[in-house]
């Protein structure tokens, strides 16, 4: 699939998109009121950009109940699989400066993963064609990992599900073990190369490894509905899974993430065209993942999008790349379904047919 490039329309008047606000700030926060009221959301972030500009920040309801502190655009949620654009994008930077082989195998990458029935690379993993399984209903960790590459001791051992590119099977534990490649590429800690590769070249300094132990200011507590009502979440320390779904970040900034891949500061226009497009298995079967998002047309309209779902959040990033829109909703409660209102808001911002 291609896109548009947008460097030439970014340069649009901000007057012009305060006229377009106008037109759909209302209808926006009515449907994100709706489904608060609907699913019972205690807190809730919303921030939309338009063509490079932040034309709508909004938070809704309470981002800690227990100390009374309000939810706003700039409120700290954990991400979940939101981490795996990220990291996919890390690893296509690599690639792009010619130190990492995106078709090397793992083993000979990352020292301490053990030689396989199979080889696996970095590519197929990024698009979960590398047989790495998922969870399998072990409890959530509580351990304090110092780097990716030390966390593989979870799943190294484990046989790969079936031989890579043979088919798609999602899983987390997979996009690990692409943070373990970019810190054996990097010789950095992840969360580091986080930092200086994608937070501070798209001024996201929200945007880093959710460290349980460590202060991080506006972040936001977590919530379980349950037969008896609203619970704190279960412990969690995502220490284990930065590649996968330990990071976190305000909705400002995850917005500003995407922005920075659409007008190319953070990869090139081929690279960029490379990571939304929807991959294949080896006998050709188009799959519905790309390199690190989902990438559909709705409406006739490219879409690229990721959600996440962990301990604490329910968290959703949906972006129409021909129109400039960039959706962002992260909430404080587990299983919520949030496509379905990005969907919408993206629809009421550029309505279909809009160029």
């Amino acid at each position: 699939m291609t896109f548009t490039r947008l460097s030439s329309v970014l340069c649009l008047a901000v007057g012009l998109l305060t006229a377009q606000e106008a037109t759909w700030v209302a209808p926006v926060v009515t449907a994100i009121e709706q489904q608060i009221l609907r699913d019972r959301i205690p807190g809730l972030s919303c921030v939309v950009g338009v063509m490079g500009e932040l034309p709508f920040r909004r938070g809704f309801g309470l981002a800690d109940i227990e100390n009374d502190v309000a939810a706003t655009a700039q409120t700290v949620y954990r991400l979940g699989s939101i981490s795996k654009p990220v990291t996919a994008v890390l690893a296509l930077q690599l690639a792009e400066a010619r130190q990492l082989d995106l078709d090397a195998d793992v083993t000979l990458l990352v020292p301490t993963w053990p030689k396989k029935q199979w080889p696996v690379t970095t590519r197929q993993l990024l698009a979960h064609l590398g047989g790495v399984r998922h969870y399998r209903g072990e409890a959530e960790s509580t351990l304090h990992y110092t780097t990716q590459t030390e966390s593989l001791a979870r799943f190294a051992a484990d046989a790969l599900l079936h031989e890579p590119g043979t088919a798609y099977h999602y899983s987390t534990y997979g996009f690990n073990l692409i943070a373990a490649v970019v810190e054996a590429t990097t010789k950095q800690p992840f969360a580091a190369v986080v930092k200086e590769r994608i937070a501070v070249p798209c001024a996201a300094l929200t945007l880093q490894d959710d460290d349980v132990r460590r202060l991080i200011r506006g972040r936001a507590q977590g919530y379980v509905r349950g037969d008896d009502g609203l619970r704190n979440s279960e412990l969690m320390d995502g220490s284990y899974k930065l590649g996968g779904g330990g990071l976190c970040a305000s909705a400002e900034d995850l917005v500003r993430f995407a922005q920075a891949l659409l007008d190319g500061r953070l990869l090139q226009p081929a690279t960029l065209a490379q990571m939304w497009t929807r991959q294949r298995t080896k006998d050709g079967k188009e799959i519905e993942y790309a390199i690190g998002c989902r990438v559909a047309m709705e409406n006739e309209r490219l879409v690229v999008s990721h959600g996440g779902a962990q301990s604490r959040v329910s968290t959703m990033l949906y972006v129409l790349p021909n129109e400039g829109v960039v959706v962002v909703l992260l909430c404080n409660l587990e299983r919520v379904r949030l496509q379905p209102l990005a969907k919408q808001i993206a629809e009421l911002v550029s309505p279909p047919g809009k160029k």
